[in-house]
């Protein structure tokens, strides 16, 4: 990671909600899920947040190097219908070596509808594959 990523970066990513980003599209394969009302999911939402910090993170990161999600802690607190906008903002809060720790807020048109904390860590994105060609018994 590039010395330029420090404690109070912020950014703030913006999307519209589609309906393949709705509850009922979490696990088609399961009756519970698709139920429930087309709203914006949790499971979605929560890519979001991890997605916003990712964006956060791409000028601060070197050739070859990719950021993995590690912990996030985040409520649910508003339903969001198909075709709002939603818009995530994030902070860095701390900076420790490869760890990075976000404070993430999203926000829809109307209502606050997620607040929480989520980490990354930076890799190298060969040195990942290979953990993963030994975890899967390739290497």
């Amino acid at each position: 990671m590039k010395n330029t990523l420090s404690a109070g970066i912020s950014h703030l990513h913006s999307y519209q909600v589609p309906t393949d980003k709705t509850v009922p599209y979490v696990f088609k394969e399961s009756d519970l899920f698709t139920a429930m009302p087309p709203v914006f999911a949790t499971a979605f939402m929560v890519g979001l947040m991890e997605w916003a910090c990712m964006e956060a993170l791409r000028p601060h990161m070197e050739e070859g190097e990719i950021s993995l999600g590690t912990n996030i802690c985040v409520n649910h607190q508003a339903a969001t219908p198909v075709g709002m906008e939603v818009q995530v903002e994030v902070v860095c809060t701390k900076v420790d070596g490869a760890k990075t720790t976000w404070q993430v807020t999203a926000r829809d048109e109307k209502d606050l509808i997620g607040t929480g904390t989520h980490e990354r860590f930076t890799i190298n994105a060969e040195k990942f594959a290979g953990i993963l060609r030994k975890k899967s018994g390739e290497g």
